[in-house]
């Protein structure tokens, strides 16, 4: 996407690689929308803080930080044997799978550097084919965003009233987004549309950071607290519910997003409103039998606690909204069974949730 800094439009993208100084560079999501800032990572130990504290989030956006990541953790090896860079890469994949262990997207990423540092290569070699991978997979994310726009565009109708919750947008992936591709697409197509921005707190990903690139871009749209999205769908003014999601198991087609999706799916299924999940392939975890055998990630309760902004000087600041002495239940994510979802967005087509396994050979890959 591009972004206006400085009152002059650039393309960015959200993650990135200096291969000159063995950087990964990101943009400073924790400072948007006030701030359009970028960030170096210097050590593995340091990206994968980066994946923890959301200075990058979103599922293709840790992909493409993780791959990375793994990338700078070979290129930084400076011994000599191999068994001590296996050693090495093993301590570094865990330390970057760990850092947001609900999402798939990272593994997924990873396993796929580490496939291309496989065979009989000397150490130098798998440090290129590491990195060549970890960038493959981050053009792959650009491709699979813009294949998702091309088949979801037709479910964005002229006049629609569309439903999103947190981002899935061009700062979860490395560009264009999954969520927010068909919008985009539709866009450019000349389509008119209004999108409603649920909010999301406690992270407010939705109000900062979906309504952001919206503004950005152009699109008509208006931030609602996450709790007016029942009444707006009461009164006929939502037509449409479009969502990311961070594990989709391709076995059972439950998907794993931004906690209160389901929320949204149960009350969009109550007014038969069509919702779906737009995802590119890395999202998919073909090896889960159950939604219950996912790990769903509990964050600091600060982040429920409290609440952060810019005062009218610019300065960020952390205010606390709750009872001084209370503590708080802080889930990231929950799961949202198939029968509540209409279809899903991927690079190969609109699927049934269902549809997933029998469509596995098509889709794995």
């Amino acid at each position: 996407m591009k972004v206006r800094v400085h009152g002059r439009r650039r393309h960015y993208r959200t993650v990135d690689f200096d291969a000159r100084t063995n950087e990964v560079v990101l943009i400073e999501q924790r400072k948007l929308p006030h701030y359009f800032e970028f960030t170096r990572t210097r050590t593995v130990q340091q990206t994968a803080r980066a994946i923890t504290n959301m200075t990058v989030r979103g599922a293709g956006a840790i992909g493409a930080t993780a791959a990375f990541g793994l990338a700078q953790a070979a290129c930084a090896f400076t011994g000599k044997t191999e068994p001590a860079f296996a050693r090495h890469l093993l301590r570094a994949y865990d330390t970057l799978a760990a850092s947001r262990p609900t999402a798939v997207d990272l593994v997924n990423a990873m396993n796929k550097v580490r496939a291309a540092m496989n065979g009989d290569h000397t150490i130098a070699q798998q440090q290129r084919f590491a990195l060549q991978a970890a960038r493959q997979f981050a053009d792959d994310d650009v491709a699979h965003c813009q294949a998702i726009g091309r088949h979801g565009v037709k479910l964005i109708k002229n006049g629609m009233r569309v439903l999103t919750h947190c981002n899935a947008g061009w700062l979860a992936f490395v560009d264009v987004g999954s969520a927010t591709a068909p919008l985009y697409a539709a866009q450019a197509k000349g389509k008119s549309f209004h999108v409603f921005c649920d909010e999301t707190r406690p992270r407010s990903q939705g109000a900062a950071l979906t309504a952001w690139e919206l503004a950005q871009q152009g699109v008509s749209h208006e931030v609602i607290a996450d709790n007016a999205a029942g009444h707006l769908m009461q009164r006929g003014e939502i037509d449409l519910v479009i969502v990311g999601s961070d594990r989709t198991l391709g076995r059972t087609g439950e998907v794993t997003n931004k906690i209160g999706t389901y929320t949204k799916a149960v009350l969009a299924a109550r007014h038969r409103i069509p919702f779906y999940v737009a995802i590119p392939l890395s999202t998919i975890d073909w090896n889960l039998k159950s939604g219950l055998e996912i790990p769903i990630e509990e964050r600091e309760d600060e982040e429920v606690l409290s609440a952060w902004g810019v005062d009218v000087r610019g300065r960020f600041l952390q205010v606390r909204v709750a009872n001084p002495a209370s503590a708080a239940c802080n889930p990231a994510f929950d799961v949202t069974p198939p029968d509540l979802i209409t279809g899903i967005i991927t690079p190969r087509g609109i699927f049934g949730p269902k549809e997933l396994w029998r469509e596995r050979k098509r889709l794995n890959g």
